[in-house]
């Protein structure tokens, strides 16, 4: 089961005249990842070795997939002693949105995931839910006895982030890094966004900001619930979300809460959180939150 991805590249018009252009994807994190870059060719070539690089790594500590990975034997085991950087980094953005979302954005969902997408039982899955069943320091992460967690709501846009890292570190100026959610180095970049029943409703415009999108309706679990799954019992507001944020691991996390968060609410999250969104209502209005 894959997530349809409702952001697509309409134009790159980054500011880079003259500046010759590269391109490259591969399947990174379960989905296809892209990198645009500008600059001279040796530059370019470089910065794409180091950047595929960073990928593998971040891959080796947020995959669901391999169970050498850093989330996988924490999953396994309930706890991980000497988590990597990387790990205790994206668990206190992930508690920072939970606050921020009031707890709509939850990592534990994973149990509840799980039980939708294989005939389990839903509501002993949903009492194992409450993020205040993780402790995280640099000398373990634990869990509460049969949690588990899933960062696909935060991890493929905390890679996007460091991987635009890797590319300004090697002297591009001009790049546009796509695995699921978008970041951009300069720009300007046009995305089209769509909805999976209305088609492309709007577009954004990235300048060295991060842009992601969700969509309740983008996968259906076996059952048939959404796979974007409220920890508190409710059901989705919005068809589609896209938020414009900082940072593509801000933008990834607030896409997927506020699909579950009436119109005021997401209002003032987003003013906290330096984040903008559109939403499309079911019935195909397009809302700028």
């Amino acid at each position: 089961m894959r997530r349809r991805r409702f952001l697509s590249i309409l134009a790159a018009a980054a500011l880079a005249p003259g500046l010759p252009r590269a391109q490259e994807s591969r399947i990174a994190l379960g989905a296809e990842a892209r990198m645009t870059l500008y600059g001279p060719p040796a530059v370019t070539a470089r910065a794409r070795g180091r950047a595929w690089e960073e990928i593998v790594r971040i891959e080796r500590v947020f995959s669901l997939h391999d169970p050498a990975s850093a989330l996988a034997r924490l999953n396994a085991a309930g706890r991980l002693d000497a988590p990597p950087p990387e790990l205790l980094e994206v668990l206190a953005l992930a508690a920072q949105l939970h606050t921020a979302t009031g707890g709509r954005f939850d990592p534990t969902v994973q149990p509840l995931w799980l039980a939708h997408a294989g005939g389990g039982d839903v509501e002993a899955a949903r009492r194992l839910v409450g993020w205040d069943g993780v402790a995280a320091t640099p000398e373990a992460v634990t869990l509460r006895a049969g949690q588990a967690l899933t960062l696909n709501g935060i991890a493929q846009g905390y890679a996007t982030d460091r991987v635009t890292a890797v590319l300004a570190e090697e002297g591009l100026t001009h790049a546009l890094v796509e695995m699921g959610e978008f970041r951009a180095l300069s720009g300007p970049f046009r995305l089209g966004v769509e909805d999976p029943e209305h088609g492309r409703l709007g577009q954004v415009t990235l300048v060295d900001r991060a842009c992601a999108t969700s969509s309740p309706g983008a996968m259906t679990l076996p059952d048939g619930a959404a796979h974007i799954l409220d920890p508190r019992g409710a059901g989705p507001v919005w068809s589609t979300v896209t938020v414009t944020a900082p940072t593509a691991a801000v933008a990834d996390g607030l896409s997927t809460a506020l699909c579950l968060t009436p119109a005021a609410e997401a209002r003032g999250i987003l003013e906290r959180m330096d984040a903008r969104a559109t939403a499309v209502t079911p019935g195909g209005d397009l809302l700028t939150l």
